[in-house]
């Protein structure tokens, strides 16, 4: 937690990232309320935030004004406009964070160019402190830290090369819907199968978080793990082929690629 020792953080949008965000400091200790102050377009969500964190509220140039740490907790389409609100109080004592898909750090200099940048891209499951969050790098340790103890507060991180950020976009940004996805199936397939909905529900959501759990807490590879449950002309061996022959593992693949494109086109019409 020495990374954030003293630093007053602010949170440029106050969304549900956000505010994960906040809940995850101020639980693990890593900062106190009154070091985080956060700003939105919509004065009854600060509103919120502020009564139940204790934290303080601005708009964006007072929250870019009062912290050491900048936090771009934004949409991509508006990153340009605030960054062009937000550029003339920022300076090079302070640190940019931006979760904004797509949008590069070069992208970001542009705009605000005394200010170190640090691009990450954090996940869903955050909400819930199980979130995965690669860090681009390419920035000094210390600001490659400071946003590492950030995300550790709502999961795990990863460093990875910048050019591989619309990647991780697609892999982790966007693969918890498919996963949200595959549970919608499972669960329609047991109605399908004669289960009620609090039956097939139940069984569904926590056959997977059963199965992720394993994942993470066995030491062994997804691979093993399908072949110990994968019986010689068992029930689970039929099923897989099914999948197999409906081409589940290329859909995947599919679904990454065109996750993957679409992070690259968002970059090519926003990163200007």
């Amino acid at each position: 937690m020495m990374a954030l020792i003293n630093k007053k953080v602010a949170f440029i949008g106050a969304g549900k990232m956000a505010e994960a965000l906040i809940r995850g400091l101020l639980s693990s200790g890593a900062i106190p309320a009154a070091k985080i102050i956060a700003s939105d377009t919509l004065f009854k969500r600060l509103a919120t935030l502020k009564s139940k964190y204790k934290i303080g509220i601005s708009d964006n140039i007072g929250a870019a004004k009062k912290a050491d740490i900048v936090v771009l907790s934004i949409k991509p389409h508006v990153m340009q406009d605030v960054l062009l609100e937000i550029s003339p109080f920022v300076g090079s004592k302070q640190l940019i964070i931006s979760i904004a898909a797509g949008i590069t750090t070069a992208s970001i200099r542009q705009k605000i160019r005394n200010a170190p940048v640090v691009r990450v891209m954090p996940n869903n499951p955050a909400l819930v402190n199980a979130g995965i969050t690669a860090i681009a790098e390419g920035a000094s340790k210390g600001n490659l830290k400071v946003a590492q103890t950030i995300f550790n507060s709502v999961g795990e991180t990863i460093f990875v090369p910048e050019d591989l950020m619309d990647c991780v976009t697609a892999l982790s940004g966007s693969g918890p819907a498919f996963v949200y996805l595959f549970a919608e199936a499972l669960i329609n397939a047991g109605l399908a199968l004669g289960l009620n909905a609090l039956q097939a529900e139940k069984l569904s959501i926590k056959t997977i978080f059963g199965a992720a759990k394993t994942m993470v807490c066995s030491g062994l590879k997804p691979r093993k793990l399908r072949e110990m449950v994968t019986s010689p002309g068992g029930t689970t061996l039929a099923g897989l082929k099914t999948l197999q022959k409906a081409g589940f593992k290329r859909a995947v693949l599919e679904a990454l690629r065109s996750a993957k494109a679409r992070s690259i086109a968002l970059g090519k019409l926003l990163n200007r």
